[in-house]
């Protein structure tokens, strides 16, 4: 199958500006538009040109891109697109755009696609010949990462925590090893339980947690893992949307041979070999499989009276 190719038709349309041809029709098409993630002048002359001259905005809550329109004076009829209705709107959004239709795609704050539905839409698009275009801004991820002070050569953008301590921990345990920072976002109501976490696994790396971005109340709180989790603990959750950044593993961060045994022996003495092999990669972000056998290795080394009773697990009395 040959590669699929997007024309240019869209792009170049909706780069045309504010010039006296202004009030013509956009090519038809998709056209992601990136919208402010709080400061409401952080949009760019071409998204609002394109917003203005699309045939409709796609939007997760239309009350929510109203007010942003409503700023810049926009009238363009909207369209609800959102991850409860996804599937339905997709093709009535597709046949749309095959008849002519130009859709802006939006999300309530930042670039859609990111922990959104609209990459859906995108992939749908391509595979039906529809054009897509973006236009590019805001994103909450990248202006954290920028406000962080960690080093942004390379990064992992990972989306949500997980809402339950042990996903999360999971989590934390395969990405550990990850030669890059790691952007997450979190609620700030689990924010002081997964910072706990977060440190638990990770250990005393560099950290940041941005909320308010570009609002008036901005702060990014810098520091070691433990001491960020030791302030939110005592503070509290905090007010606005957050973003977390931690900063990539050091030469200490990897365990070795021995560090891995000692915690497979330690696990050993309460789990069964299956469980603390489990328990080990999640804490260490090593392959499970590796883990497993050498687990069965220490288990036939360890005494009968170390091992933890059949079934008893964690369970004692």
């Amino acid at each position: 199958m040959p590669p699929i190719v997007s024309t240019s038709a869209a792009a170049q349309s909706g780069a045309q500006g504010s010039g006296p041809d202004a009030a013509s029709k956009l090519a038809p098409g998709l056209y992601v538009v990136a919208t402010p993630i709080g400061n409401a002048a952080d949009i760019t002359l071409r998204a609002l040109d394109t917003l203005t001259r699309a045939t409709a905005i796609a939007c997760e809550d239309t009350r929510v891109t109203a007010k942003l329109m409503g700023i810049h004076g926009i009238h363009t009829p909207f369209v609800s697109y959102h991850e409860h209705n996804a599937a339905r709107m997709r093709p009535i959004l597709i046949e749309r755009m095959k008849a002519g239709e130009s859709i802006a795609l939006v999300t309530d704050a930042g670039t859609p696609l990111v922990s959104d539905p609209g990459y859906k839409l995108v992939r749908e698009c391509v595979a039906e010949g529809v054009a897509v275009t973006t236009l590019p801004g805001a994103s909450a991820p990248l202006v954290a990462l920028v406000l962080s002070g960690l080093p942004t050569d390379r990064f992992l953008f990972a989306g949500f925590l997980p809402n339950k301590s042990s996903a999360r921990r999971a989590t934390a345990g395969e990405l550990k090893n990850v030669p890059a920072t790691l952007v997450f976002f979190e609620s700030p109501q689990r924010l002081p339980e997964s910072l706990a976490d977060l440190a638990e696994i990770l250990g005393p790396r560099e950290a940041a947690v941005a909320r308010e971005l570009t609002k008036y109340y901005e702060e990014v709180r810098r520091g070691p893992l433990p001491e960020l989790a030791a302030h939110y603990a005592e503070a509290g959750p905090p007010k606005g949307e957050v973003v977390l950044v931690i900063g990539p593993p050091g030469e200490e961060d990897t365990p070795g041979e021995a560090d891995i045994d000692a915690l497979l022996c330690e696990a050993l003495t309460r789990l069964r070999v299956r469980d603390a092999a489990a328990d080990v990669a999640a804490r260490t972000g090593q392959p499970k499989r590796a883990v497993y056998a050498r687990a069965l290795e220490l288990a036939r080394e360890q005494p009968a009276d170390e091992k933890p009773a059949r079934g008893g697990g964690e369970r004692h009395g």
